[in-house]
């Protein structure tokens, strides 16, 4: 379980979607998850789109400073919202079980190529 905000914890499946699904199935799931919370107009995950449809995620119990402070995480650039690569990384970031997972293919990826 990875917690999220902070009372929120949630059942990290990710490892097993990418064990099932692969990397690119997964990362075409991530990419659906985006298009699902994202503001058709501007294409971006804004705190408006994220309030409407927490709920999609479980997430309808989450204060507004918390939706605020998931889009901060996330927010690589500072336009205060998400596009698909930051929500990717967030997501990845999010599962300590694939971020460890990440860190070893990253290490037996250098020891290859070395």
């Amino acid at each position: 379980m990875a917690a999220l905000g902070r009372d929120v914890v949630f059942e990290d499946f990710f490892p097993s979607m990418v064990e099932k699904l692969g990397s690119e199935g997964f990362l075409k799931e991530l990419r659906n998850g985006f298009r699902v919370l994202m503001d058709e107009e501007r294409e971006v995950i804004t705190f408006e789109s994220l309030k409407r449809n927490s709920a999609l995620l479980g997430l309808e119990g989450m204060s507004d400073d918390e939706l605020m402070c998931m889009l901060r995480e996330g927010d690589l650039d500072g336009d205060g919202c998400l596009n698909e690569r930051e929500f990717c990384v967030l997501m990845v970031r999010l599962s300590p079980d694939l971020m460890d997972k990440s860190r070893m293919w990253l290490a037996q990826s250098v020891e290859n190529v070395f």
